[in-house]
């Protein structure tokens, strides 16, 4: 079940696989709670696809370079993808916001967030799928990404969304992907947290 605008998130604590700030070499990687909703800030949960998915990296990379703008702006950045925490570690070890592994999709599940072939067949999908697999592929032999494991126990067909949502658990605006690059990005992201300013204002 979809959830539309003017819904409410339960509270709920979930993990981060990555501390959200940086830990120094050879200190012990200590879990993460992170709430939903967060009691102070607009929340942007993000559900992606599978660990490396080259679209999704792609996308991320967009939001790490304006992470400062978005966090000025009021917005905790939450992250899931539907791989196992140890597959999903080395692709955002370098991440500076929360990114939450449910391999089991219960999330997914509960946000109404699905999967389907036109993920990958759209034909809006095939220029952002090229383009990201041809920078992957330069980062990948410059070291600086890790190829996506080649099978997947959730499929390669999951389709993105975006909630943004208030401190008391009010979605105030969401979308469901059409295909693999329907996400926002982050001029969306931030007109929609300066509208939700201005109607608690």
């Amino acid at each position: 079940m979809r959830l539309d605008p003017g819904s409410t998130v339960r509270p709920r604590s979930l993990t981060a696989v990555t501390p959200v700030t940086p830990v120094t070499d050879g200190a012990p990687v200590v879990a993460v709670a992170v709430a939903v909703p967060d009691p102070e800030r607009l929340v942007h949960l993000q559900f992606r696809r599978f660990a490396g998915c080259p679209v999704c990296h792609l996308h991320l990379r967009s939001v790490v370079r304006r992470h400062a703008e978005i966090e000025a702006a009021g917005i905790r950045e939450v992250v899931v993808f539907h791989s196992a925490a140890d597959e999903l570690r080395p692709h955002v070890a370098d991440l500076p916001f929360a990114v939450v592994a449910d391999p089991d999709k219960r999330l997914y599940a509960e946000f109404g967030v699905g999967s389907s072939p036109r993920a990958l067949l759209s034909p809006r999908a095939w220029w952002p799928v090229l383009r990201a697999v041809a920078v992957g592929t330069v980062e990948l032999l410059r070291g600086r990404q890790k190829a996506p494991a080649r099978t997947q126990e959730n499929g390669r067909l999951g389709l993105p969304a975006d909630f943004l949502i208030a401190p008391d658990g009010t979605v105030l605006a969401r979308s469901y992907g059409e295909h693999v690059d329907d996400q926002w990005p982050v001029e969306k992201l931030l007109a929609f947290a300066e509208g939700a300013r201005t109607v608690r204002t």
